[in-house]
């Protein structure tokens, strides 16, 4: 008889060197109306009620029939059962469509499935920011139907408990997520299959190394690189580490340590989570290493903006000539320098240098950069009546009239939303509603305007790159 592992090896093909590997026992005894056992486990049930007696393949016949089985295999062949006629699906990396798998033997088919519902509470705790608790609540029917809260907007939302903090069982609540963190539950969900009662838990241990390194491997692998996966890089993941990735990347926007708190349920578990704002806690610590990172990340944008500029790519928007004027100051400079020192001087390096001053006046408005230069020429501060005040107000940003604005090709897509969005309301006012009709309109001639200058810049820009 043969273990579990070696039989893994055996018919998925991957280690165990034996001419018989394709062959499948529990394939073969199926077809015959007969189960298999392979160390005494049934791995196929009988396939129909006239199989009243089924004769189980065991693995210690496999030595007295070789002879007759490797004879079989050289005159048929062998193919894996399951996956043969896949339908194509576009790779990860955009290089054009493959089937989705190749031809699956069992063994590999439950591979495959421990992969996407791996994969799939990995989704949900990176985009959640759950807990490993509180990702082991979720259960079959956790989903609650989509809220429309406007015409094509649409609220997704979660029932689970709180466990952390909270009284022996946890507490009922619901989690706000997006779209995808939504429809990887509906998948997690497929894969339990239509018996699976309300109730049934849908993740085991996602976060133990097995999963996770069998979760790895597959990715990396023949079968990940063939549908142009990114490789994943070695090191633990935890959901600690995942729910700390999330609240830097939400504490990035404006108003985002609340946020943070709120996607996070920090409000509810305030003084077991460390976030209390006392002087030298944890908030001071988290919005400290906050901006350290804001830094980093402005200058790397401001760098991506003077890359863009030399391609010809200009910035559009109120703010564009006053940037332009700093590109091109930027320049002169290194021009000089180069010809002072050519080979002393590191042009990436210097421009980082040049640049480290405006990119600390860089805030991120939900459609443009801002350049917070002025307070006096902030057009938000100038509405509030507050000049003085040393941040920008998100809430009033007009970047279309503001003088320390910019827009680029990244903020497109967001105008272009609005825009359409802006039209979908106009069509379902009534004809008394003027006053509302004539805001919205409004709304979307701005937009326009926008996204006219966004193109037009980006054609000067293509249309350069070109010529060289």
């Amino acid at each position: 008889m043969i273990g579990l592992a070696q039989y893994r090896e055996l018919f998925s093909g991957q280690k165990f060197r034996d001419d018989l590997r394709p062959f499948d026992g529990a394939s073969a005894a199926g077809g015959s109306g007969r189960t298999a056992e392979v160390g005494g486990a049934n791995k196929v049930q009988p396939l129909a009620s006239e199989v009243q007696q089924p004769l189980q393949f065991r693995g210690d016949w496999l030595p007295a029939l070789r002879t007759d089985l490797e004879r079989t295999l050289a005159l048929v062949g062998a193919g894996a059962p399951y996956g043969r006629h896949a339908a194509e699906v576009e790779r990860a990396d955009g290089q054009g469509n493959v089937a989705w798998t190749e031809p699956l033997f069992s063994v590999e088919l439950k591979f495959l499935v421990g992969y996407l519902a791996t994969a799939c509470g990995l989704a949900v705790a990176a985009l959640a920011g759950m807990r490993h608790c509180e990702l082991g609540e979720l259960v079959v029917g956790c989903r609650q139907p989509p809220q429309e809260i406007a015409p094509g907007l649409f609220r997704y939302r979660l029932t689970g408990k709180l466990i952390k903090g909270q009284p022996l069982g946890g507490v009922r609540d619901e989690w706000v997520v997006t779209r995808e963190v939504y429809e990887a539950i509906e998948v997690a969900e497929q894969l339990l299959g239509p018996d699976a009662a309300p109730g049934t838990p849908l993740f085991h241990p996602v976060f133990c190394d097995t999963t996770y390194q069998n979760f790895r491997a597959g990715v990396n692998g023949p079968a990940g690189q063939r549908l142009g996966l990114a490789p994943i890089p070695e090191g633990a993941v935890t959901p600690r580490a995942l729910r700390r990735t999330l609240a830097v990347e939400i504490a990035y926007r404006p108003g985002g340590l609340l946020a943070a708190k709120l996607q996070l349920k920090h409000l509810s578990v305030v003084t077991t989570e460390g976030y209390a704002a006392r002087p030298g806690g944890a908030q001071a610590k988290f919005l400290a290493e906050i901006n350290e990172l804001e830094e980093e990340r402005n200058i790397g944008i401001l760098t991506d903006v003077y890359h863009d500029y030399q391609r010809g790519i200009m910035p559009s928007g109120p703010g564009a000539r006053d940037l332009i004027s700093l590109f091109t100051s930027v320049d002169g400079r290194l021009h000089a320098l180069a010809e002072l020192a050519p080979q002393l001087v590191d042009s990436d390096l210097a421009v980082v240098s040049m640049l480290s001053a405006r990119a600390r006046t860089l805030h991120l408005g939900m459609a443009n950069y801002c350049w917070f230069i002025d307070p006096a020429k902030a057009l938000c501060l100038r509405l509030a009546g507050t000049p003085d005040a040393d941040r920008p107000l998100a809430g009033m940003c007009d970047s279309a009239r503001c003088p320390q604005a910019t827009h680029h090709p990244c903020h497109r897509p967001v105008w272009e939303e609005s825009r359409q969005t802006a039209k979908v309301f106009i069509g379902s006012l009534s004809r008394r509603q003027k006053t509302e009709r004539a805001r919205l309109e409004v709304s979307v001639a701005r937009a326009e305007r926008v996204l006219a200058e966004i193109d037009q810049v980006a054609a000067a820009g293509a249309a350069g790159k070109e010529e060289i």
